[in-house]
């Protein structure tokens, strides 16, 4: 009988623990882009954040939801793909928003200009809402076409963690171009590093596909290389730190 009941309360702690772990891998991910968004919206200054972390995350979650089709993978990463998607569209409706108020040319650059100079620089949401559309469009057609093949599968499996893998990348040339880490909330990289670390044990435990670990791996080294330049422009200044747009942006609100 205390056998059967301890059988009992061991299956609901597992039970339990799945759910939190899969609540994690939904959720988690879209948790450091929250002070990030609220400092934004609180500065109207978006500067510091570069939005080629929405073309990398939107561009891998599309081709994750794809990679499904041809080659099962948990539930719980489907829905983180829905759900990131869903975030790094509110993120660049911030950003959109907040740029075309700030920035001082009134020259208006469309995604059907088909300017290549002005790609992802867009003066519009909706423009990159085209955007991603068509590609996920051209995206589903190929993969249509193709899914019987074991090559192209894999392939698509590998490009979709591999550019996620990459997502940290865009955020350091920006650092780096700035020769600072002003305007970059420090909570997101932090959460991303943690959440990363998170992930990448998911993998491993649910025995994930190995494109999944591997990029994850990667992805966690380019957080901690963010984070050293956190550390190396603090105590290390490259250029004057400046208030200017804060200050205007405050009265702004």
């Amino acid at each position: 009988m205390e056998d059967e009941l301890f059988q009992q309360l061991m299956y609901v702690l597992n039970q339990l623990v799945s759910w939190i772990a899969a609540g994690a891998m939904v959720f988690g991910g879209v948790v450091p882009y929250i002070p990030q968004y609220r400092d934004i919206r609180r500065t109207q200054n978006a500067e510091g954040f570069s939005i080629y972390v929405c073309l990398v995350l939107l561009v891998a979650n599309i081709l994750r939801i794809l990679f499904r089709f041809g080659r099962f993978f948990e539930t719980p990463l489907l829905w983180q793909s829905i759900v990131m998607i869903i975030t790094m569209l509110i993120m660049l409706n911030l950003c959109t928003n907040v740029r075309v108020v700030t920035e001082l040319s009134t020259k208006r650059r469309s995604f059907i200009d088909f300017d290549w100079s002005s790609f992802w620089l867009w003066s519009r949401f909706v423009d990159y809402l085209q955007c991603v559309l068509l590609f996920t469009a051209v995206a589903a057609y190929v993969t249509y076409l193709l899914l019987d093949s074991f090559l192209f599968v894999e392939t698509l499996g590998f490009l979709a963690v591999f550019t996620e893998a990459m997502l940290g990348v865009p955020q350091m040339y920006c650092n780096y171009q700035n020769k600072s880490t002003e305007g970059m909330s420090i909570k997101m990289v932090c959460m991303w590093t943690s959440g990363d670390t998170f992930k990448t044990g998911y993998f491993l435990v649910t025995q994930a596909p190995v494109q999944f670990w591997i990029c994850g791996l990667l992805q966690v080294c380019v957080d901690f290389a963010i984070l050293f330049q956190v550390y190396y422009y603090s105590r290390y200044p490259q250029k004057p730190v400046s208030h200017t747009a804060h200050t205007t942006s405050a009265k702004a609100l």
